[in-house]
């Protein structure tokens, strides 16, 4: 699969790592430009390349958001990213380290409509930098793997996602809904960076659920 990662920090190229590592073809971009890359795509190999934001966008099958959530000018424009699977990894913190709040709506909504037509699932924004670079365990059962949430409303497009994570050694685990699951994922809630494994996140999210009235 080609993946195209937009932003080149922690998740960015840690997650950049990991799919090459995988098997897969992956586009670095940053807001920096591809001359800010080329050390990182290097130590890659053949399988990483460096492009700016809207190529690696138009260029792959799955787009990874790992830009601040604050700096909407670092996404990619809308068309490049038409009918394709974003997976945002973003959350929605201020540059003082506050959340922004959003109502009813969740930060995974609100990118949906900064990306019209994007396949938008939540993912990869629960997890510490760290533990996705070192607790990739595919010799483990799923179950046992350090778990990574999911969420979408696109049941088509969460499976990919979910494939992707297990290929790379860890748990998927499917918190629900861009809203209901979006919320579930965001900073400050129960299972927000909180290292668990896949079936202890799934009794986690049994107890959200019966917590919240089902």
């Amino acid at each position: 699969m080609k993946i195209g990662i937009v932003g080149a920090g922690n998740i960015g190229a840690t997650a950049a790592r990991l799919f090459v590592r995988a098997g897969h073809e992956v586009a670095i971009s940053n807001s920096r430009g591809p001359d800010s890359l080329r050390e990182l795509v290097t130590l890659l190999g053949p399988s990483a390349h460096a492009m700016t934001v809207d190529e690696a966008a138009r260029w792959g099958d799955v787009i990874l958001l790992a830009v601040p959530w604050r700096s909407p000018k670092a996404l990619p424009k809308p068309e490049t990213v038409a009918n394709k699977i974003v997976i945002d990894a973003m959350n929605p913190y201020k540059p003082d380290g506050s959340i922004y709040e959003f109502g009813d709506s969740t930060s995974s909504e609100e990118t949906a409509k900064r990306l019209p037509g994007a396949r938008l699932v939540k993912a990869f924004n629960t997890i510490y930098y760290q533990h996705l670079a070192d607790r990739g365990r595919t010799d483990l059962p799923v179950e046992k793997r350090h778990a990574i949430f999911v969420a979408s409303d696109d049941a088509e497009a969460k499976n990919v996602v979910m494939r992707l994570i297990e290929e790379i050694g860890f748990a998927p685990v499917d918190t629900g809904s861009l809203r209901d699951g979006g919320r579930k994922q965001q900073p400050g809630s129960a299972i927000y960076n909180k290292p668990m494994t896949g079936k202890e996140a799934q009794a986690a999210l049994s107890r959200l659920t019966q917590a919240h009235g089902g």
